[in-house]
């Protein structure tokens, strides 16, 4: 397994430690109790775990910036480790299926999690006001990046949920402040990795992504894929696996698992029922997958999650 956490932050100086602190008390008075709230902005969430998980969580997740404001938190996307706490930002460009782990949070101190969604059409507008000649062309180009929270951009998302109490304001001003979040991430270190969010490939692979979401229970294609994307079938494979560390088959896969965890879960229902829903044949390949994919048996996994009062595990994509 790879870790891509960057360097260890510098401590923190009082100036930029109060963005911060205020971001963290507003998530607190906007997630009163543990889980994901959403708030009269659209897009804007607040985040509250008052414990560490007793597991990795799976999950799909959407392009967002999350911001922890007190905390900390493992996120694993295929082989890859990523770490982030107060001192640093997460940015998902795709739609992810990560698994997730809270790795510090109690009931005195709270996991706090800042979670605001990207409007992609939206985003392609303001890349090009920030990069009018272009976005530089870039090596490293996978969907998730780990970056320092700078102050910047934890004030405005401080002032940005602020206004989640005044809902005339918000009207008027939120779009403001997203804008300005943005522009700050494009002119910032790492703007032109999200930047990229911006270029045809991009795109391209995020229609691939759409679909097989749409259809998880149906026979891939590769060529079908290629075609909607407009590339061709070993451009595709290498732009998919370069953004999101999987392969289009492995994305796949890990969907229809997901879903099958999340109706044993919700419903009662047992892991045959489960398999045939999410499209399996064979019940046997279903619980050998299963337990590749998260490391047990169903009926054990269903047992022991049960027994921990997890849940709400299954949900977990809009939490984080």
């Amino acid at each position: 397994m790879t870790s891509t956490s960057p360097p260890p932050a510098a401590p923190a100086t009082q100036a930029a430690a109060a963005p911060l602190a205020r971001l963290a008390g507003l998530l607190a008075a906007n997630a009163p109790h543990d889980g994901s709230f959403a708030t009269c902005i659209p897009g804007v969430h607040a985040v509250r775990a008052s414990s560490a998980s007793a597991e990795l969580v799976h999950g799909l997740h959407r392009p967002a910036l999350c911001i922890v404001a007190q905390g900390a938190k493992t996120v694993m996307l295929g082989d890859e480790s990523y770490e982030y706490d107060p001192s640093r930002m997460m940015i998902f460009s795709l739609d992810l299926p990560i698994a997730a782990m809270i790795r510090q949070a109690s009931v005195a101190a709270p996991y706090l999690s800042f979670r605001f969604d990207f409007d992609q059409e939206r985003l392609a507008e303001l890349i090009l006001k920030a990069w009018p000649d272009g976005v530089p062309l870039l090596r490293e180009s996978r969907a998730v990046y780990v970056a320092q929270a700078g102050e910047a951009v934890t004030d405005a998302a401080a002032r940005l949920l602020a206004l989640a109490s005044q809902p005339e304001d918000a009207a008027l001003l939120a779009p403001l402040v997203k804008d300005e979040i943005v522009l700050r991430l494009l002119r910032g270190p790492f703007g032109a990795r999200l930047a990229q969010l911006g270029r045809i490939e991009s795109h391209r692979i995020g229609k691939v992504v759409a679909w097989i979401r749409s259809h998880f229970d149906q026979a891939l294609r590769i060529e079908e894929l290629a075609e909607l994307a407009h590339m061709s079938s070993s451009s595709l494979h290498e732009h998919f696996k370069s953004l999101t560390s999987m392969s289009p088959l492995q994305f796949q896969k890990a969907l229809p698992l997901q879903e099958a965890r999340r109706l044993m879960l919700a419903s009662g229902i047992d892991a045959g029922v489960a398999s045939q829903r999410v499209g399996y044949v064979s019940a046997s390949q279903f619980s050998r997958e299963y337990a590749r994919h998260f490391g047990t048996a169903p009926s054990r996994d269903m047992l022991r999650l049960r027994s921990a009062g997890l849940e709400q595990a299954v949900s977990f994509s809009q939490q984080y």
